[in-house]
């Protein structure tokens, strides 16, 4: 996928479709918001849509869609094998977007929790 600039009004739309749940943490990233539980960034805005992390089972169901594909973030044949792109149509079905983030926000639950990275000293002058 070439790089396409997020539309801003997908934004809320995201945040909308995430479920009510203490442990997801929302940050900004590449120009649009992502959602990690645990650790594990599970989805967010990416080009006219979002990207999801999913289950086998469903990552198989997700690219069965219209307009789905494997997430490729460079758009250079990088293909990261967890985590797909949902079609640009699934921003029109509010419903829709919510049963599939709720789906990569239950996988991602399961995950083991990561450990978080330490952040860099202040180097003293």
């Amino acid at each position: 996928m070439a790089w396409t600039k997020i539309p801003p009004e997908n934004h809320p739309l995201f945040r909308a479709a995430l479920p009510p749940d203490r442990r997801i943490e929302t940050l900004q990233m590449f120009g649009g918001v992502a959602a990690k539980v645990n650790g594990h960034l599970f989805g967010g805005t990416f080009g006219r849509s979002v990207m999801l992390l999913l289950s086998e089972s469903d990552r198989k169901k997700a690219l069965a869609l219209d307009g789905a594909a494997p997430f490729d973030p460079m758009g250079n044949g990088a293909k990261r094998s967890d985590k797909v792109q949902m079609p640009e149509s699934i921003m029109d079905e509010p419903a829709e977007l919510r049963a599939w983030v709720r789906r990569a926000f239950e996988y991602a639950a399961t995950l083991p929790k990561k450990a978080k990275k330490p952040k860099p000293r202040a180097k003293r002058k």
